[in-house]
């Protein structure tokens, strides 16, 4: 069974803690002391029913100020799919939040208010949704119940998203109107919206699919090099880690980076098996029939299909920090297990993302998203994000507080 990692974002009060509730709730997907729980708790709608938000609202902050602030992760599953939800804030001052939750998502789930239309935040995480390259964007019309769940009112929004989706580039939009409070569209198709033919929420997300790219090749970012050197084992060299992408096969041709060397693969182990071939997502231990000078943090990649290699690159990146950006300072840059000392030697641009400009000259903060020029002490492995996805991220940590201060996103030019 597959897995769909999704993100709801939005405005303050757009609704997305009530729309995840609701989606928990009618799929049966909330555990009875959870349910008993929330029964008892102080927050009820306007109506006298259960507050659904409270269901993601896991900080008591949170359940006080009925707002979210970090991002909440929630499960579940249908007989067709598994779910991943990340719940992300709406407050700019949260933004990172939101970017921390989008870096591992599939799809984002934009919710606009119906009585608001497209407003700033709908615009902003928008553009955020396109720098980091998902997938698709589903737009939720919420809050049709305080609109009468007029036709007119849902095209007008549709009308104006697809003027923003249009300026910032994002081709694979879709719209579902919705009342995440009265449960209309959400698991079931709604009565009282019959000019809507499209799916109910669940349905969609059950058989959306994505395009998998067929030439990308695949990645193995070495995370332990295994030598026992013990009696029984004195010639075991084996690479652990995990598969990213499809194709590795015992025979293929191989290239370990960022060294350059050529051999082929001798073996896949896994729980002291053999196999033939490793798929996305397995972890295993690589056999290769030369012995080769691998540490932790190098690459096995395809030959057919090799990542760039470079001391010097771009790179979009979202500032976590309160203090700024600071060029003289020396960074880590980490990209899977490999962790190089990094100077971010030019802030090329600061992204408006109001307006979507390219504003120069600036310098970056707490929750600002630009572009920099990034030197390595290291010859760094990575992939552009329209290539590879799975390997064109990164974190930059202070190594005076070993704080994670921004999410780098290659994407070439």
């Amino acid at each position: 069974m597959n897995i769909l990692k999704f993100l709801t974002a939005g405005s303050v009060d757009d609704g997305k803690s009530t729309l995840i509730g609701r989606l928990l709730y009618d799929t049966n997907s909330i555990l009875d002391d959870q349910l008993e729980a929330i029964q008892k708790a102080n927050r009820k709608n306007d109506d006298g029913t259960i507050d659904l938000a409270i269901l993601t609202d896991g900080l008591k902050a949170e359940r006080e100020q009925g707002i979210t602030i970090d991002v909440a992760y929630k499960y579940f599953q249908t007989e067709k799919r598994k779910f991943i939800i990340a719940d992300a804030p709406g407050h700019i001052q949260y933004t990172r939040n939101m970017v921390t939750g989008a870096s591992n998502s599939d799809l984002i789930i934009i919710l606009i208010d119906a009585r608001k239309g497209v407003i700033e935040q709908t615009k902003r995480h928008s553009f955020i949704a396109k720098i980091l390259g998902l997938k698709k964007v589903l737009v939720c019309v919420n809050k049709m119940d305080m609109v009468d769940y007029e036709l007119a009112v849902f095209e007008n929004i549709k009308t104006d998203y697809l003027a923003l989706a249009e300026k910032l580039g994002l081709k694979d939009v879709d719209f579902i109107p919705v009342s995440a409070l009265k449960g209309d569209n959400i698991v079931q198709h709604s009565q009282r919206m019959p000019w809507y033919h499209g799916a109910s929420l669940l349905t969609y997300l059950e058989e959306i699919e994505f395009e998998e790219a067929t030439n990308q090749g695949w990645r193995f970012p070495v995370q332990w090099v295994i030598r026992p050197q013990s009696s029984d084992l004195h010639d075991y060299r084996g690479y652990a880690g995990r598969v990213l992408g499809e194709g590795l096969k015992v025979g293929e041709e191989v290239l370990v980076l960022p060294n350059g060397y050529k051999s082929k693969v001798k073996a896949i182990e896994f729980a002291e098996k053999n196999l033939e071939e490793a798929h996305n997502g397995s972890s295993v231990i690589v056999h290769l029939d030369d012995d080769i000078d691998i540490s932790r943090g190098d690459f096995i990649v395809s030959a057919n299909h090799p990542a760039k290699t470079d001391k010097s690159f771009e790179a979009n990146i979202s500032w976590f920090e309160n203090k700024e950006l600071d060029p003289s300072q020396i960074y880590l840059l980490q990209t899977h297990s490999k962790v190089s000392k990094i100077k971010i030697s030019e802030i090329l641009y600061k992204y408006d993302v109001h307006s979507q400009e390219q504003l120069y000259n600036q310098s970056i903060g707490l929750n600002d998203i630009g572009r920099v020029l990034i030197k390595s002490a290291d010859e760094l492995v990575f992939d552009y994000q329209n290539d590879f996805p799975e390997n064109s991220r990164a974190i930059i940590i202070d190594p005076r507080t070993n704080l994670t201060v921004a999410a780098a996103l290659m994407t070439g030019l």
